[in-house]
Order: C-alpha cells, then sequence, then structure tokens
C-alpha cells in the first residue's frame, strides 16, 4: 500500500527467512567476523581475476541462503541483485550460474535496500513465493575501477573509505503467522539528490544529504517519530558523511539521539583496521545488515530497525567529464515477527 508521497506499507510482513553472507580477508579481521558465514582467505578466491572472485562471492552468498531455507534454486521464482563493476557483471554471471529468474539491480551501494524493497513488494502481493535479493562487492575490482588499482599505492585522504569485500543475499517468503524471523514492514524509496560534490574520495559527504532526504521522508510519509526505531542505521556514509546526516536530519526537526544513529560503514571495521573514513560498497549494508544486525534481531538486542542504504551514482566517465555526484538511499523498515 502507498503511504505518503514514496514509501510502502508491506500489511502481508514478508519475512526474512534465511541469509547468506561472505567476506574476504579484511572482513575476516574486522569486528563482525562472527557474523559472516564464509569467510575467504585471500581476494583472488581461486579465480585468474577479481572480477571473477566477485561473482564467486555472490554464487557462495546465494548457495549459503538457499542451503538455510532447505530450497532448490529451482524453487526461487525471482533474484533481485546488483554490484558496482561496469554492468553488474558479476552479478549477472552468477545469475548466469544459478539459473533463477533475475532481475539486475543498480543502485550504487544501495542497491541491497532497493532489491529488498523491491522483493518485499513482490511477496506481499503474491507476485512470488520464494524470492532471493542481494548486492555485492569486491575491494580489488571495485577500487580498480573507481580509483586506482591496489598496486598503484596511491595515498587516500582522510575522507575516503574502503571497499568492502563480501554478498548478502536474504531469502523472502509470505509471513507465516509465529514463525520467528524478521519480517519487512515498509520502504521508503529515495530521490536522487545531488549537491554539488565531486571528490570521488568523499563519498560519505556526498551521499549524506540523500540519506537525511529519504530519513525524513520515512517519518513524514508514516507519521511516525524516530522513538519508534531502536536503531536506524545508513549504509556507508563512514564518520564523515554519518555526522554530516546526522546533523541535517536534527536541524529539519526530528530529535534522533546519537547512540540511536549508526553506520554500516563504522560498523564493519575495528579501529586499528586503515580504512580512512570507514567502510563502503555495496556489500557493506548488505552484509552488516543480513549478518549481523539480523542475529542482534533475533538475540532481542533490537525489536525494530530502519535501513537506510546510500549510494553515489557517478561512473568513471562520469567523473572524467567533470560531473558532479547525484546520490540516493532507500530505507527499509524490518522488525520480529509477532
Amino acid at each position: 500500500m502507498l503511504k505518503g508521497h514514496q514509501s510502502w506499507v508491506f500489511q502481508n510482513r514478508p519475512m526474512i527467512t534465511a541469509t547468506g553472507v561472505t567476506g574476504g580477508p579484511f572482513e575476516a579481521n574486522g569486528n563482525l567476523a562472527k557474523d559472516f558465514d564464509l569467510l575467504f582467505e585471500d581476494l583472488w578466491m581461486g579465480q585468474e581475476s577479481y572480477e571473477k572472485a566477485h561473482r564467486i562471492l555472490m554464487e557462495e552468498a546465494i548457495k549459503i541462503a538457499l542451503n538455510k531455507g532447505n530450497l532448490e534454486k529451482e524453487q526461487i521464482q525471482f533474484l533481485f541483485a546488483g554490484d558496482l563493476i561496469n554492468q553488474i557483471t558479476p552479478t549477472s554471471f552468477a545469475a548466469r550460474t544459478m539459473q533463477i529468474p533475475y532481475f539486475g539491480l543498480f543502485g550504487a551501494c544501495s542497491t541491497s535496500m532497493e532489491g529488498l524493497a523491491l522483493a518485499s513488494f513482490v511477496i506481499n502481493y503474491q507476485g512470488a513465493k520464494n524470492v532471493l535479493t542481494g548486492a555485492s562487492s569486491h575491494n580489488a575490482a571495485v577500487e580498480k575501477q573507481f580509483r586506482y588499482p591496489t598496486e598503484y599505492g596511491s595515498q587516500k585522504p582522510p575522507t575516503a573509505q574502503w571497499t568492502v569485500t563480501g554478498a548478502g543475499v536474504a531469502l523472502v517468503q509470505p509471513n507465516e503467522p509465529g514463525a520467528n524471523h524478521p519480517v519487512t514492514t515498509s520502504a521508503t524509496i529515495g530521490k536522487v539528490i545531488d549537491m554539488g560534490l565531486s571528490d570521488p574520495f568523499n563519498m560519505g559527504g556526498a551521499m549524506a544529504p540523500a540519506a537525511a532526504d529519504t530519513i525524513i521522508a520515512h517519518f513524514r510519509d508514516l507519521q511516525l517519530d524516530p522513538s519508534h526505531y531502536d536503531l536506524i542505521v545508513t549504509g556507508d556514509l563512514g564518520r564523515v558523511g554519518h555526522d554530516t546526516a546526522f546533523e541535517l536530519i536534527n536541524k529539519s526537526g526530528l530529535e534522533l539521539k546519537r547512540k540511536q544513529f549508526q553506520d554500516c560503514g563504522i560498523l564493519i571495521y575495528k579501529d586499528d583496521q586503515p580504512v580512512q573514513s570507514g567502510a563502503s560498497g555495496a556489500a557493506c549494508s548488505a552484509t552488516v545488515l543480513y549478518g549481523h544486525l539480523l542475529n542482534e534481531m533475533k538475540k532481542g538486542t533490537y525489536k525494530r530497525i530502519l535501513l537506510v542504504a546510500t549510494g553515489a551514482l557517478l561512473s568513471p566517465l562520469s567523473f572524467q567529464q567533470k560531473e558532479t555526484i547525484p546520490c540516493i538511499a532507500h530505507a527499509v523498515a524490518i522488525e520480529m515477527n509477532v
């Protein structure tokens, strides 16, 4: 059901019944290593290129989610997924392997919640019984495309962020009363916001206004107070962007508490890991949500969370042509089934 101008309410409360979360060696040394299902020991993952390794991250995450959900791939109606590489080839090639009807998505690092919103919409209106959704990124593949190859060894400014190597996939199914699974209750679809920033080493600063705009729209459309959620989590703003978004939201009149407002890009790595402002990448929010946050919800730490995945919609070509960075954020509300 449409609520307000840009939000959906999922009256049938689709369930997230299983997840698959994969990561790389850097994530294995991070804060949330125990919340990954599979961690690879090196960035190559037995492949001859980083892009092919990227595909493996998604394929393995899908297999893990299917195994946990006790389903075969033939039982899945649709896959909603994407990544950051040109023409989302790692995800498309993973879909080729899995042979699941496929919607390829690109929302940059907002792809995880774009996919979860669409999967929930389809399930809510009986468009399918079993849907997979997910997002992935690979540090070496993404850095090579958008910045510099890691072998180049260029120095990064304090505003830069570290692309997560990983994939997060969720199985979304119709609600069963009494089932002990997280459910999606609403989603707010963001607008493209461009405040004129053009520095690709300050993605968090560029994306912060989009995150604030979507969060403000969510509470306006659903006529809720921020206290409705135990936790409001942005995708990958990092320390710089997260502080900016916090200020923008509170200036709007919404009263957010600092402890209530967190960021996946800050949560995933340890303080002594050299990630400058924090983490980024399409896998950032996907791995943190489908691993750590949902695990914490199942433990009872949180009852309701709002995950706001943020994306910078630039390309290498747009940067070379001196374009500014258009950004977007999508939000999905999740709570435990009752």
